[in-house]
């Protein structure tokens, strides 16, 4: 089968966890983790938001007693707030196991990939999900995995906050890649897929270079040395050294603007500068603290 061909799934008989929401993208992932021959478990996470969400629950368990697949359902209380988006996934990551696989397809890479770049990302957050092994279906395009679930004569249900533009992930969907596909002339999809692909490689040879400085911690480094390295060595190891962690357990590198602060105090321009978490960065001599 092409599709199956298409999907980076582990060997046949390997044991494995899927997120299934009862949606096409991940009834798709079901059904091809089964026919690669897997051991499937599937796990399905209720966050109680939505009027249907129960009834999605219900669904993913007799799509599983049918497809005699065992499946787990986990309770999760949010409130509906400006964070929501991020909460949801903190909680996601709390319930469901490590390594748990997705239903992610070359659509969605290109999307993050659209909303990374609006964003500001740097080589990482253009060439997301690359190497990801929980993503199988990374180079498989979501409207095929939409008539194979058609085909199987499954009817998926249907998340309507996909359609709300009160969302940047849709609006990236639903406007900016039509408009993006008109101007090119062509799908621009797998365009946006393989420029992740080239730029993923740009970053393992990079990540292999930046290796020699992993050791180094920020108060023990010289700014004298470190003034006598390229920018681009001296940004990227900033960058790993000022990241931030969220409340929601999440990892944000600093913005340009904080390595650009970061960039003078290392160079002696000033003395200190302002980082996001209440965090101030300041040089006494030729060491660095963060505090």
């Amino acid at each position: 089968m092409k599709l199956l061909d298409d999907c980076k799934f582990p060997p046949a008989g390997t044991a494995v966890d899927l997120a299934v929401s009862g949606g096409p993208d991940s009834l798709g992932l079901l059904l091809l983790a089964l026919d690669a021959g897997l051991r499937v478990r599937v796990h399905h996470v209720d966050h109680h938001v939505r009027a249907t969400s129960t009834d999605d629950a219900r669904y993913v368990e007799e799509v599983c007693a049918r497809l005699e697949v065992p499946c787990e359902v986990h309770d999760v209380r949010l409130e509906t707030n400006a964070n929501f988006e991020a909460l949801a996934r903190a909680a996601r990551r709390r319930v469901l196991p490590g390594g748990v696989l997705t239903g992610h397809t070359m659509d969605d890479l290109a999307e993050t990939v659209m909303l990374n770049m609006l964003r500001g990302a740097g080589i990482e957050g253009l060439s997301p999900m690359v190497s990801d092994p929980t993503k199988p279906l990374q180079a498989v395009r979501r409207r095929d995995v939409h008539y194979y679930v058609i085909e199987s004569n499954l009817v998926p249900r249907y998340d309507e906050t996909n359609d709300s533009l009160e969302y940047r992930r849709n609006r990236v969907r639903h406007e900016l890649l039509p408009v993006m596909n008109d101007v090119a002339e062509r799908d621009v999809v797998p365009l946006l897929a393989r420029q992740a692909r080239v730029l993923h490689e740009d970053r393992r040879w990079l990540d292999e270079l930046a290796l020699r400085d992993a050791t180094l911690s920020l108060d023990a480094a010289d700014c004298r040395d470190l003034m006598g390295w390229p920018v681009a060595r001296l940004t990227r190891w900033l960058r790993e050294r000022l990241v931030t962690l969220t409340a929601e357990g999440e990892t944000y590198p600093p913005s340009a603007d904080e390595i650009a602060r970061a960039l003078s105090v290392v160079r002696g321009d000033v003395v200190a500068c302002e980082l996001s978490g209440a965090r101030r960065l300041a040089r006494s001599g030729q060491r660095l603290t963060l505090v």
